[in-house]
């Protein structure tokens, strides 16, 4: 007997099962799991998708088979922002995709290379710290705070300058513009497209996604053709501690001798860009929210501060490996409000068999991360906010070894910036937590409510006063 196709949900001619669908895709797959199964389709418009919402079928896409739905499906607004798939998220797998991922990851983001930018992400952090204290009692905004401080981090590992450092005109417009190219970018990236859903009326762009994510993109890609070409003409003597787009311009593959073009080397600037800014900077707010709405956890993460980091010292990421209870934190918040809560979706290259259903070539296939995360077949209480599961649980990392915990996807195309986006994300929380207290507004209530974007993003910004918690404000200088 052929293998059929999996079950699941009709919907109406041409539009498919669109119009049932919410903006908060997880929850909608997760719901339709319940009456489907584990593993179902569905058409969104003209679109045929498979939703996978169990470890052993996950485990069957991202690692039995992980070559042929190696292949990601990307949206319009995303081989725009990627020169047309010229990066490691977008490039279809084969010789490019490996030689730019062994450039990410080994020559980038070596343990060298991170451990040599150290002082350039710690500077960022300390104008962060100045910054809250400078607005000690009053309301801050920790998403835009987060943002900040991560961008600032980030451009000053591509070029080894901030955004906020007080130089000249042109280069102050210059990073103000760069600032805002990337807040439009991720906005634009997280907004539903009709054309993704009904492709012939692709020509039209009738929301103008696909026109104004050009007209952002070309405007990064000016910036970056500005730093690059100053790069190229520069007469400095080259550290050996490059950044990381002095990588890029140096790199020669030692087998072929080949060097990766400009636009390669651009859509590797915007993967980081994108790929480490939001995904951080929401991450630093949801596990604020939990921690602040779970005041016993909060307690717990700032009395293992004091004692690993001491209450005359500032927290320096030699100290992050002995922060296990901040650790476990950030993991469940991982774990309830994973940033890619169905990943990024992929694409078989030949027709396959999952579950014993046969997975057309070409189907949109999402891993609902999100419903694996609160399956009670795995987790007690999955819907509660509890750290200490993670420390009965200490063989649950970040690297999709267990495939019921699963944020960052697994196989070959895990996230390829983990190690980077890990060092940022705990530096940054264990700063906030361990030099201030921080408490909600007057009158203000904890919202846990999600939606939805480009990442899994709450649906109103946390805005918190902080205190000073220690004694000694020489720290916070």
């Amino acid at each position: 007997m052929m293998p059929q196709l999996p079950p699941g949900p009709k919907g109406f001619p041409i539009l498919g099962y669109l119009p049932y669908l919410g903006s908060d895709l997880h929850q909608n797959f997760m719901e339709l799991a319940q009456v489907y199964g584990p593993i179902y389709k569905l058409s969104i418009g003209r679109k045929q998708c498979v939703i996978i919402s169990s470890p052993s079928l996950a485990k069957e896409v991202l690692r039995d088979q992980d070559i042929t739905f190696a292949n990601r499906n990307p949206s319009i607004a995303s081989l725009a922002f990627s020169f047309g798939g010229n990066d490691i998220a977008f490039a279809s797998y084969g010789p490019q995709w490996r030689l730019l991922r062994k450039i990410f990851v080994r020559e980038m983001l070596s343990n060298e290379n991170l451990d040599a930018f150290y002082p350039l992400r710690r500077n960022e952090l300390k104008k962060s710290v100045r910054d809250v204290y400078s607005k000690v009692d009053t309301p801050v905004n920790i998403s835009e705070l987060a943002f900040l401080t991560v961008i600032n981090m980030i451009t000053s590992m591509f070029w080894g300058g901030s955004l906020d450092d007080n130089e000249d005109d042109e280069t102050c417009t210059l990073r103000a513009e760069f600032r805002a190219a990337v807040s439009q970018l991720v906005s634009l990236l997280g907004k539903p497209n009709i054309s993704d859903f009904f492709p012939f009326l692709a020509w039209m762009d009738v929301q103008r996604v696909e026109r104004n994510m050009k007209k952002v993109s070309r405007w990064l890609e000016q910036i970056f053709e500005f730093v690059i070409a100053q790069k190229r003409n520069s007469c400095e003597v080259i550290s050996s501690n490059k950044d990381f787009l002095q990588v890029l311009l140096d790199f020669k593959d030692p087998d072929t001798g080949r060097s990766i073009s400009t636009t390669e080397m651009k859509a590797m600037l915007m993967d980081i860009v994108i790929g480490g800014t939001d995904t951080t900077s929401t991450m630093v707010e949801w596990t604020m929210t939990e921690l602040v709405k779970h005041p016993e956890s909060l307690r717990k993460c700032q009395e293992e501060l004091s004692e690993v980091v001491g209450n005359e010292n500032n927290v320096e990421e030699s100290h992050l490996a002995n922060l296990i209870y901040l650790h476990a934190a950030v993991k469940e918040t991982l774990r309830l409000h994973p940033a890619a809560p169905l990943l990024l979706p992929r694409s078989p290259t030949k027709s396959s068999i999952v579950g014993g259903y046969v997975i057309p070539k070409g189907t949109k296939v999402f891993v609902n991360a999100w419903a694996i995360h609160r399956d009670p077949q795995f987790w007690a209480s999955p819907t509660e906010f509890r750290p200490e599961r993670f420390l009965d649980e200490s063989k649950l990392d970040y690297h999709g070894n267990n495939l019921h915990y699963i944020p960052f996807g697994a196989g070959r195309s895990i996230c390829a910036g983990l190690p980077l986006g890990e060092k940022m994300l705990m530096q940054l929380l264990a700063m906030l937590l361990h030099l201030f207290e921080w408490k909600l507004p007057s009158g203000a209530k904890i919202d846990s409510r999600e939606k939805l974007g480009v990442v899994l993003e709450k649906s109103t910004p946390l805005v918190l006063v902080p205190k000073p918690r220690l004694p000694n404000i020489n720290i916070y200088n």
